[in-house]
């Protein structure tokens, strides 16, 4: 492919030439967990698959291209990912991550990875001033989501990124939310990408995957070391479903986007509802950031209910459309109660969520159907 391709074409080109053998215009799916070898070490580039498959090649080529990273590599899935980012960090060095994350990182951190002698805070990452007072001298890694989960609340990448290496700290952008379409974290100063490609990458709900992405040789040689050691990999048919749900991704976002957009307009007007967490309304703190930082808004919406918990898990229950389960990204609207749900797990720390929050993905389906599901789940 030629650098200059767009994201679309790269969606749907990169790493993935017709097969030579056959001229397929999809990848095969290389099931096979080992390679013949002509002599001891002389292979065709490959020798076991939880080291490398031709398959996971083709996703992790595309996904750098779409990241405009030099190096992709895949996991089992996004905890996967994370989990192995994290061991570039070693006991008594410092991770400084947002106030509002996925509830799985900070259970990773709090109860898997501070045992093994890793510190870590958490602090606002849209205060800058506050950032610069988190930092240490034996911080090593600043990791951002933006817009964060489930808050919506967005970090300069580049003013962050600009801090952190001051520090001689490295910054990871869980992109997820936002997705490479809408955002690329390493053209703004950030060194890795982490994704869910669970989510709106695989689009379809069918498929748990997770990826890293970087431009830094000597960072990708550990972290390809890392993958094949502890073996958290992807099988074939996972890589080939994220694939497939590659070459839609331009399409879906900017359905995403368009009745995300209609829907945060409708829910800040509604009576019941106390606050709309969206950076797309032009009253959100981070509108004018994601503007400049953003092609667009995303998919993801959360709100308040004035009503508290119980107007919260009533709501959930009542609509039709938007069918009730965690996960996110994909083709249909879901929605679901963080507080239990995929935030419990900091439940009992600082990060804990408001229990009136209600967090929607919406979906691709017709736009004035989903209003009419959401008015009538209010009306309740």
């Amino acid at each position: 492919m030629e650098n200059n391709d767009h994201f679309e074409t790269l969606a749907i080109h990169a790493g993935q030439p017709p097969d030579p053998s056959t001229g397929a215009v999809m990848p095969p799916i290389y099931q096979t967990s080992t390679y013949v070898q002509s002599e001891v070490g002389v292979h065709h580039g490959y020798e076991y698959s939880r080291t490398d498959n031709p398959t996971r090649t083709a996703l992790q080529s595309c996904l750098a291209a779409l990241e405009g990273a030099d190096f992709g590599l895949a996991f089992a899935s996004g905890m996967a990912a994370t989990d192995t980012l994290f061991r570039l960090i070693h006991p008594g060095e410092h991770v400084l991550i947002g106030d509002d994350v996925y509830g799985g990182t900070y259970r990773l951190l709090d109860k898997v990875l501070r045992g093994y002698g890793l510190l870590f805070d958490h602090v606002n990452m849209a205060d800058l001033e506050a950032v610069t007072a988190a930092l240490r001298p034996e911080t090593r890694l600043v990791w951002l989501e933006t817009p964060t989960n489930p808050m919506l609340r967005l970090a300069d990448i580049a003013a962050v990124s600009q801090l952190a290496h001051k520090a001689g700290a490295k910054v990871a952008v869980d992109n997820t939310f936002a997705t490479p379409f809408l955002q690329q974290p390493l053209a703004l100063g950030a060194d890795f990408v982490v994704h869910s490609t669970t989510k709106y990458l695989g689009g379809h709900s069918d498929v748990v995957g997770g990826a890293i992405l970087t431009s830094d040789p000597a960072a990708y040689q550990r972290l390809k070391f890392l993958q094949n050691a502890i073996g958290a990999v992807p099988g074939p048919l996972d890589c080939w479903l994220v694939l497939r749900g590659l070459k839609t991704l331009a399409l879906r976002m900017e359905r995403h986007c368009a009745n995300a957009q209609r829907i945060a307009a409708f829910l800040a007007e509604q009576p019941a509802v106390a606050r709309v967490h969206y950076p797309g309304l032009p009253t959100d703190p981070g509108h004018a950031l994601a503007r400049r930082q953003m092609r667009d808004f995303g998919g993801m919406i959360s709100f308040v209910l004035k009503g508290g918990e119980a107007a919260a898990r009533r709501m959930v229950t009542a609509t039709r459309l938007f069918a009730l389960a965690e996960s996110l990204g994909g083709v249909e609207s879901l929605i679901e109660y963080p507080a239990s749900m995929t935030h419990a797990s900091v439940a009992d720390s600082p990060l804990a969520v408001d229990p009136g929050l209600v967090r929607l993905s919406v979906g691709v389906e017709h736009v004035e159907d989903l209003l009419a599901d959401l008015e009538q789940a209010l009306a309740e």
